[in-house]
C-alpha cells in the first residue's frame, strides 16, 4: 500500500467541485482502495470539523485515476487553517490504514483552534455578507479586499477594512463581465470582444496568458489567466467591461476568479495538459472547463460552440440558460435549439448570424473580417461568432458587433502568435501558437487553402506532454506534409525530460509517419528553425511556424525578412 500527498491547497472560487471555498488535497494511491480511504478520511475530518465548530455538511471526494481529491468547506478567512486541518485528517488516515498509532487527538484540535482563532478575521466577513446583502460584486485576496467593479469599486487594504454600515452602498456599482475558456482560440476570442466592445464605446478590460489590458493600455505582461488578474483588472478604475480569459490550470488550481458573471464561453474542448490535477480523459477536462458555469445565475447564459462533442454533452447534463454558436445553421442542437425560441449565432451564406428563434439578423460577412483570411479560416469564423454571442450580452449592437469584427486586424501587435501571416515575394509565413492536435487540425485546415507550392512545418513540443499527445500533435503537423519538418528543441520547457528529448522523439515519430530522412531537420531552438525557413524559402512556399518559445524573437526575424 502506498499513499502519497501530491498537492495540499486552497479553492478561493466557485470550483470542480461546488460554488464553495474550502480546502483541497489531491493524493495518489497504490494498492489501496480509494473508497477505503475515502472512507476513513471522511470520519476523520468530519470529526476534526466538528471539533473546531464548522459544520460538516460540505465534505467531498473525487476518485481519478491513480488517485483521490478530498475536499472540505471552510470560511474564507481560515482557508490556511483549513489546509492544516485537512492534511491532520489525511495524515490520521494513513497511520488508520497502516495500522499505525494515531495522534492525539486532543492536540491536534487545540493545535488547530488556536490557528483558526489567529487568522480569522470577523471584519472580513462582515463585509463580505454586507456585499451579498446588497447584492454588490465582492473580491478578497490575502492583501485587498473590494467592492464593486471599474470606477466605483471600493478597495481597502485587508487588515483595515470599514464598518460595512459605513459604505456608500448604492454609490457602488458593477459592470458587464464574461468568461472565456476552452481548450484553443481563448485568447483570441478575449481580443476581438474588447475589439467589439471598444466599438460599442466602452473602455474594455481584458486578461490573458500574455497580458492585462484596459483599452489600449497594457497593465503588465504575463500570464493573468487566474483569479489574480481578474481582481486587478475588475478593481481598475477604467475598466467599463471586462472579458476574462480563463485557464484550465487557474480553475483546477484556486477556482473562478469571481462570484457571479453575465455570461461565460466555452471555446471548445480537447485533449492538452492531460495528467495535471487529476485530469486524465477529454471528459473529464469538460469537467474542468465547465467550471465557469458556477459564475452564472439562472438566466446568465453559457455560450457554447455546437461543432464541439464535449459541450454537447455536457450541455445535455445541465440546466443553464445556453446560447449555442456553430457554422452551420441547419447543425442538429443548433437547428431543434432555435426550433424552441432559444438564442444562436451561427454562418449562413457567408454571413454571421445572430437569431432568436426564427428571428435571424445578419450581422457581417465572413470574408470581411480579418482574421478569417477571407473566409477560409474557419476555426477563427468560429471564434468571431462566439465572441459576437458573448458581446450583444454585454451590450453591443449589431453595429457595433460588425464594426469590432471587421476593424479586429489579428496581426501580432493585437494577437501575437495566434494566425499571424505575412507575405513577400509569392512566400506565406504563418505564426501560430497551436500546441495540441486540435489547435494544429484547425491551422491546417486554413494552410491547405492557401494551396502553397510547399509546406515548410516547424514545430517542437514542451516536456510536460505525454508521449501519446506528442504523436497526435506531430499526426496533425503531417497533414501538411511538411516538406521540410524542421523540429526544434524548447530550452527550458523539458519539464522533467532530458534536453533535447521531446525533439529526437518527434523526429523519431516523424519517420514513423512516412517522412523522409532527409526531409526531417533537427535544430536547438525555435530561432534556429526559423533562420533556416527563412534562408531556404522559394516562391510558392507557406512556412508554418508553431512558435510556442521565443516567439517574441521569431516574430522579429519574419518581419525583418519581410521589410527587406
Amino acid at each position: 500500500m502506498n499513499i502519497e500527498l501530491l498537492d495540499s491547497r486552497r479553492l478561493t472560487g466557485p470550483n470542480l467541485f461546488w460554488g464553495l471555498p474550502g480546502a483541497i488535497l489531491d493524493v495518489a494511491i497504490e494498492g489501496s482502495s480509494a473508497d477505503r480511504v475515502i472512507q476513513v478520511w471522511s470520519k476523520e475530518v468530519a470529526g476534526l470539523m466538528k471539533a473546531v465548530g464548522w459544520p460538516v455538511e460540505h465534505i467531498c471526494s473525487r476518485i481519478f485515476d491513480g488517485g483521490v481529491s478530498l475536499v472540505i468547506n471552510a470560511p474564507i478567512d481560515v482557508l490556511y487553517a483549513a489546509c492544516e486541518l485537512n492534511e491532520v485528517a489525511f495524515n490520521r488516515t494513513v497511520a488508520s490504514l497502516a495500522g499505525e498509532p494515531l495522534a492525539n487527538l486532543n492536540d491536534s484540535v487545540s493545535a488547530l483552534s488556536r490557528l483558526i482563532a489567529s487568522e480569522g478575521k470577523p471584519a472580513l466577513l462582515d463585509m463580505q455578507a454586507a456585499a451579498a446583502h446588497h447584492q454588490i460584486p465582492f473580491l478578497w485576496d490575502d492583501d485587498e479586499v473590494s467592492v464593486g467593479f471599474g470606477k466605483t469599486a471600493i478597495t481597502w487594504p485587508a487588515g483595515r477594512l470599514p464598518e460595512p454600515e459605513s459604505v456608500d452602498w448604492p454609490a457602488i456599482k458593477s459592470i458587464p463581465l464574461g468568461i472565456v475558456t476552452g481548450t484553443n482560440g481563448k485568447s483570441t476570442t478575449v481580443r476581438i470582444s474588447a475589439e467589439i466592445l471598444a466599438a460599442a464605446g466602452l473602455s474594455a478590460g481584458i486578461t490573458s496568458t500574455d497580458y492585462i489590458r484596459v483599452g489600449e493600455e497594457i497593465l503588465d505582461r504575463g500570464d493573468y489567466s487566474g483569479p489574480g488578474g481578474a481582481r486587478t483588472l475588475l478593481r481598475h478604475p477604467q475598466s467599463e467591461a471586462v472579458v476574462l480569459e480563463v485557464a484550465r490550470g487557474g480553475l483546477l488550481r484556486r477556482g473562478i476568479g469571481v462570484e457571479r458573471a453575465d455570461a461565460a464561453l466555452i471555446t471548445n474542448v480537447a485533449a492538452d495538459h492531460m495528467g495535471e490535477y487529476g485530469i486524465n480523459s477529454v471528459a473529464e477536462m469538460a469537467e474542468a472547463k465547465f467550471i465557469v458555469r458556477r459564475a452564472l445565475s439562472k438566466n446568465a447564459p453559457l455560450i457554447l460552440n455546437a461543432d464541439d462533442p464535449e459541450s454537447v454533452r455536457m450541455a445535455a447534463t445541465l440546466d443553464n440558460r445556453i446560447i449555442w454558436f456553430g457554422l452551420d445553421a441547419s447543425h442538429p442542437v443548433l437547428h431543434s435549439h432555435l426550433e424552441r425560441q432559444g438564442q444562436g449565432a451561427y454562418l449562413s451564406d457567408g454571413w454571421l448570424v445572430l437569431a432568436e428563434g426564427d428571428k435571424a439578423r445578419k450581422i457581417v460577412r465572413a470574408e470581411d473580417i480579418p482574421i478569417t483570411f477571407g473566409g477560409v479560416a474557419r476555426y477563427n469564423i468560429s471564434n468571431a461568432l462566439g465572441a459576437m454571442a458573448l458581446c450583444s450580452i454585454l451590450g453591443a449592437d449589431d453595429e457595433s458587433l460588425a464594426a469590432g469584427l471587421k476593424s479586429f486586424s489579428g496581426d501580432a501587435s493585437v494577437n501575437p502568435g495566434r494566425g499571424n501571416l505575412y507575405e513577400k515575394n509569392g512566400i506565406r509565413i504563418f505564426i501560430d501558437f497551436a500546441h495540441n492536435e486540435h489547435g494544429l487540425k484547425a491551422v491546417a485546415d486554413t494552410v491547405r487553402a492557401f494551396k502553397a507550392s510547399r509546406n515548410i512545418v516547424l514545430m517542437g513540443q514542451a516536456g510536460d506532454r505525454s508521449n501519446e499527445e506528442i504523436g497526435a500533435f506531430l499526426s496533425a503537423a503531417c497533414e501538411l506534409a511538411p516538406d521540410p519538418l524542421l523540429v526544434c528543441d524548447l530550452p527550458g520547457y523539458e519539464r522533467g525530460r532530458l534536453p533535447g528529448q521531446v525533439a529526437d522523439l518527434i523526429c523519431e515519430l516523424a519517420i514513423t509517419e512516412g517522412l523522409a530522412q532527409e526531409s526531417v531537420k533537427l535544430f536547438d531552438s525555435p530561432v534556429e528553425g526559423v533562420q533556416y525557413a527563412l534562408n531556404s524559402a522559394q516562391e510558392g512556399d507557406c512556412m508554418v511556424l508553431l512558435a510556442l518559445t521565443q516567439r517574441a524573437e521569431v516574430t522579429e526575424l519574419v518581419q525583418k525578412f519581410v521589410a527587406k
